[in-house]
């Protein structure tokens, strides 16, 4: 049964980086779509970054140029890592393949000086 663990999460302030990794067990090598997802407070769910099993990638517009998804597949592991980060990219961080499954616990990410 595949399984997400993310970690890496944390307090920076704005300008900062920091990279998070979604541990996927039950193996990566099949899954074709991975997805970095991020939750505000009282805000909904929204998809952040994509990467296919052929490495292309993609982003939501406010992160284009800042984050950067990559997998490594001999590692069962993606990451997503976020330069320049600003307060508005506060949010709870989930990854999740597509078609979605069970989802993991997520990574607070808090953007604060």
């Amino acid at each position: 049964q595949v399984q997400f663990v993310e970690s890496g999460g944390g307090l920076v302030q704005p300008g900062g980086s920091l990279r998070l990794s979604c541990a996927v067990s039950g193996g990566i090598d099949g899954i074709h779509i991975m997805n970095w997802f991020r939750q505000a407070p009282g805000k909904q769910r929204e998809l952040v970054a994509t990467i296919t099993s052929g490495f292309s990638t993609s982003y939501t517009d406010s992160v284009k140029g800042r984050f950067a998804i990559s997998r490594d597949n001999a590692k069962n592991t993606v990451y997503l890592r976020m330069n320049s980060l600003k307060p508005e990219d506060t949010a709870v961080y989930y990854c999740n393949s597509w078609p979605e499954r069970d989802w993991g616990q997520g990574t607070q990410v808090t953007v604060s000086s």
